[in-house]
Order: C-alpha cells, then sequence, then structure tokens
C-alpha cells in the first residue's frame, strides 16, 4: 500500500516540479546584472527625440525584463504632447517630476503636477500636453511591447507621415490612433 501511495504522489508532484523549474528558469533569464543609466543618457546611448526636439531617454528596456517592462526619462521643452491614442495591450503609469501636464483618460481630464502619478490602463483612449514651458515625466509600459522600436522608428523620420502610414506604423506597434493631440 505504502507504494502505491508514493507511486501516486510522485506522479501528482511531476507536473508541479516540472512548472516549478520553467518558472525558475524564466525567472533567471530576467535576472540579470544590475546597471544604472545616467541622467540625460539612454539605456544603451541612443539619443531619441519626441516630435524631433523632447529628449525621450529610455532608461530600462524591454531587454532588460524579458518584455515585462520598459521605462522611459522625457524632457518637455514645449507645450505639446502625444495622438489621442489607445494602447492595446500595455498599461502605462506616469509619473509629474517637473512642470504641469493635462492628461485625458477616456472621459476624464486630470491636471497633474510634480509629483502625482497617474495610471492609463490599456485599451482606453488617452493623451496629455504639458502646460507649462518646461516638463519632465517618467513613465513605464507593462508590459513593454513595442514602444522602444516605436520611438526609435519614430526618431528616422525625416518628414512626418501621412495619416495613413501613421495610423500603420501605430498598428505595428500595438497601438491605435483616434484623434489629434490636445491643444491649450
Amino acid at each position: 500500500m505504502e507504494r502505491k501511495k508514493f507511486i501516486l504522489t510522485s506522479l501528482l508532484a511531476a507536473p508541479a516540479l516540472a512548472l516549478g523549474k520553467s518558472v525558475a528558469a524564466k525567472a533567471n533569464n530576467s535576472s540579470k546584472d544590475p546597471f544604472v543609466v545616467d541622467a540625460g543618457k539612454s539605456r544603451f546611448g541612443e539619443v531619441v527625440k519626441f516630435l524631433g526636439i523632447h529628449p525621450n531617454d529610455l532608461k530600462i528596456s524591454s531587454k532588460d525584463t524579458d518584455g515585462q517592462l520598459s521605462m522611459f526619462d522625457y524632457t518637455g521643452l514645449g507645450k505639446v504632447g502625444p495622438m489621442l491614442h489607445i494602447h492595446l495591450y500595455q498599461d502605462e503609469v506616469f509619473t509629474v517630476i517637473e512642470g504641469e501636464y493635462r492628461f485625458v483618460v477616456g472621459s476624464e481630464t486630470h491636471i497633474l503636477k510634480s509629483g502625482q502619478t497617474i495610471f492609463l490602463p490599456r485599451g482606453i483612449p488617452h493623451t496629455w500636453i504639458q502646460l507649462t514651458d518646461r516638463g519632465r515625466l517618467i513613465y513605464f509600459l507593462q508590459p513593454a511591447g513595442k514602444m522602444e522600436e516605436f520611438f526609435s522608428y519614430m526618431n528616422t523620420l525625416t518628414e512626418r507621415p501621412s495619416p495613413e502610414e501613421m495610423d500603420r506604423i501605430h498598428d505595428e506597434h500595438g497601438m491605435k490612433v483616434v484623434g489629434p493631440p490636445l491643444t491649450l
């Protein structure tokens, strides 16, 4: 009877042990050496400017987190923001470090000042505009998705894409444009 119990217990435990090893292997793939990214620098040295002007430095890459997270440090040098858009697969979290911003998320409008944080769930149209001459945001995307590639690609463009081309670019990177940027 004890032998039967041992065999049954072993058979039932095998899937759990395999799953545990799989989870541990994934965790080990994610655990990399710690690193520091200096102020005004990007993780891999790439200089990316939003709208060709505003530094948008990658601080933590999807490559560092097995696609689970990416983090950017944006410095706004003017009163602009992105088009109204939807992230199909990522949540975003913004923290205002400097300046003041108006965020529109779905039907809600929020004015954020230094020290405030806003959570933007995936699937909800959103945008923002900087209200001060200078501003700074730290923001995360989770999971990381293709935002790094999106910003890198947009940074290579020498002229503004047509609306159709802009739709295609956003679609290829897991987003959808649903309206114009905010104005003051």
